[in-house]
């Protein structure tokens, strides 16, 4: 055999056929032998065998790299379709937490946008209230008179409040002065139905806070809303601490 034609030899046993080729290779160098053993009318299974592993054995090395090459593009393949598999599940993975995550955002911020409106339109509505107030007590028509019954003062504060907050005003009333408009603490200085202290504060509702009921009671219902937004407020206060 000329030395540009040699070739290697290998083990057929240690040969893993990975190709067509290779495959188709193999079987045409088996079926000659099985004819060169047939023709030579040998029957000896050791020489059939050795006989074999002589010709297998003769595969040109460009087809053992054929083969080879076969399986590992075969491998590439299989292990580029696993990892594109796995880029996709997670990028949807990826997608379904984003989506998640967005709409738990949009949720939270309508949520706070729903609490938003509703403070404002409670406070615009508290706001309404007491400017109505206001504008009631300011409305109140009350004739001028040298001095008034009980009755009668009772009569100015209930047209000058809200029905709901009357009785709350009242129960201060009775305790402070006893409705008497005059009623002066001579310890402390507090005037009026209810006992400001000291009583020229009223003066901010009017000039005659000293004679007239219905000034007294404009001045204590500024002050009840301001400080405790209303008579109730303030009435809670008092039973707590038995002052306001």
């Amino acid at each position: 055999m000329l030395e540009g034609n040699r070739v290697s030899r290998i083990s057929v046993r240690g040969f893993a056929v990975a190709s067509a080729t290779a495959v188709t290779t193999v079987g045409a160098v088996v079926g000659g032998v099985a004819s060169a053993g047939e023709q030579n009318g040998s029957s000896d299974p050791i020489e059939a065998t050795a006989a074999d592993s002589t010709l297998l054995a003769d595969i040109p090395a460009g087809q053992q790299a054929v083969a080879q090459g076969a399986s590992l593009t075969q491998q590439a393949d299989v292990q580029s379709t696993a990892a594109d598999a796995e880029a996709k599940k997670s990028a949807e993975e990826s997608a379904r937490k984003q989506a998640a995550k967005d709409a738990q955002a949009k949720k939270a911020a309508a949520d706070k946008a729903a609490a938003e409106k509703l403070a404002k339109e409670r406070e615009e509505k508290e706001q309404k209230e007491v400017a109505s107030r206001s504008a009631q007590r300011d409305s109140v028509d009350i004739p001028q008179k040298a001095s008034y019954t009980i009755a009668e003062t009772q009569a100015m504060a209930r047209q000058m409040m809200a029905g709901d907050q009357f009785q709350c005003f009242s129960n201060i009333v009775d305790h402070e002065s006893g409705w008497n408009y005059k009623a002066t603490n001579a310890s402390s200085g507090a005037y009026g139905l209810v006992q400001a202290l000291p009583g020229s504060k009223m003066a901010s509702a009017g000039a005659d806070w000293q004679t007239n009921p219905a000034t007294q009671i404009k001045w204590g219902l500024n002050y009840m809303n301001e400080r405790y937004d209303s008579p109730c407020g303030a009435w809670d206060f008092w039973q707590a601490n038995h002052w306001y």
